[in-house]
């Protein structure tokens, strides 16, 4: 009896002594002892220079802020090329939270490809950072561990609508692409228009991927609208504003949804001068984001876009939610991502809402004539700044399960 009980208590000290080693915040703490981020976009295709490699190292420079360890373990980043292909998207990010063992991923700058791996992230209790267009990310599809940074298809479709005709652009005339993307955005700026009391006189449909948008123009610039919306992006939005340039639309604001600063850069300004359109950020906005973008460009060459900038401040974020929840626990983090505000060069006292979209201010903004650049990269003229509570759909819209009716 007596060695029983001796071994017994031998046993209960030596898990005491076992128990006290254990770090202070024991709990689930950082699994495997590293925590581990993704980057997943497009490195090769459309979006490379939008997205791609500058996000890569954008995400860098949040880690290396923290001098590359969060509560005492080691940051690794991890990047891969998805080709815009869901399916590839998918595959990656099971191999990156099976085997892995990363924690979070961000970017994205494809929807299709976003919902895909939100899915599976939710799933496993892991965190997705989201930069694509989509408001579902934050809606109808919306997960407890992901958010959605940077813009969203009512951002930059219904809020740039509702600021121009703010500002009293009453009349629009809409080219649209002919599919659910453009359709969606043509649909936010006709609902903007009417809630401002303008008019759409007309819109004129046409597909994917044209080379020749002549027909198209023409028809807006016989409308006599204040405004010409192409509801477009990529090489469609490129080529509207080529052609709108070589036809001398001049007497009509030329606007469209969604444009970067690499966009611009190849345009150049004497085909995008005078477009407007809303963004999230802009480089030289003021001497913090001056500063930032400096060193971005001594690393990429190229000043950053606004997903760039997104992806800084959301891995940024991120780490400074692991660093107050303690652990690498997705939903654990994505709590304290919501408590704390977000606080950085691209977003001053941001938030992330119930349903996960982080509210921001964005920016109205103007390409300016070629006569007022006075260096490269010095591009925009901020006309507006449009605050998170208008350029972001309310609480109440919105359709995201977890947020309580």
């Amino acid at each position: 009896m007596f060695r029983t009980n001796f071994a017994r208590g031998a046993a209960l000290g030596g898990l005491a002594l076992v128990l006290s080693a254990l770090p202070a915040f024991a709990g689930p703490g950082i699994s495997d002892d590293v925590v581990k981020i993704g980057i997943l976009n497009d490195q090769s295709g459309p979006y490379a220079d939008l997205s791609g490699q500058g996000s890569v190292v954008a995400a860098q420079m949040a880690i290396d802020e923290f001098g590359g360890t969060v509560l005492g373990k080691k940051i690794e980043l991890l990047s891969a090329d998805h080709q815009n292909k869901a399916d590839i998207g998918l595959a990656k990010a099971r191999e990156w939270f099976d085997r892995a063992g990363v924690d979070v991923i961000a970017d994205f700058s494809n929807s299709s490809v976003g919902f895909a791996v939100q899915s599976l992230a939710r799933d496993r209790d892991k965190v997705t950072l989201i930069a694509a267009a989509s408001s579902d990310f934050t809606s109808k599809s919306c997960s407890a561990t992901s958010a959605q940074w940077v813009y969203t298809s009512y951002s930059n479709g219904y809020g740039l609508a509702k600021a121009l005709v703010k500002s009293g652009y009453s009349s629009w005339f809409l080219v649209t692409v002919d599919y659910a993307f453009g359709q969606a955005f043509a649909a936010d700026i006709r609902k903007a228009v009417s809630e401002g009391k303008g008019q759409v006189l007309g819109e004129v449909r046409h597909p994917l991927n044209t080379s020749d948008m002549s027909s198209y123009l023409l028809q807006a610039q016989s409308s006599k609208a204040k405004v010409v919306a192409l509801a477009s992006a990529g090489a469609d939005m490129a080529t509207g504003i080529k052609q709108a340039a070589e036809f001398g639309i001049a007497d009509q604001s030329l606007v469209a949804p969604i444009v970067f600063i690499t966009d611009v850069h190849s345009l150049g300004l004497a085909a995008a001068k005078g477009l407007k359109f809303v963004t999230a950020f802009y480089w030289d906005r003021n001497e913090e984001t001056r500063a930032w973008s400096k060193k971005f460009f001594a690393k990429r060459n190229a000043m950053p876009t606004m997903t760039q900038a997104g992806v800084y401040s959301a891995v940024r974020h991120y780490l400074r939610a692991v660093e107050a929840a303690q652990t690498d626990e997705g939903q654990a983090v994505m709590t304290k991502m919501k408590e704390l505000p977000v606080d950085d060069i691209f977003s001053r006292n941001g938030k992330v809402r119930e349903d996960g979209l982080m509210l921001h201010d964005m920016y109205l903004v103007e390409v300016k004539q070629p006569s007022e650049s006075k260096a490269p990269w010095d591009y925009y003229k901020i006309l507006a700044t449009i605050p998170a509570d208008q350029a972001f759909p309310s609480l109440e819209q919105s359709e995201c399960p977890l947020v309580r009716k």
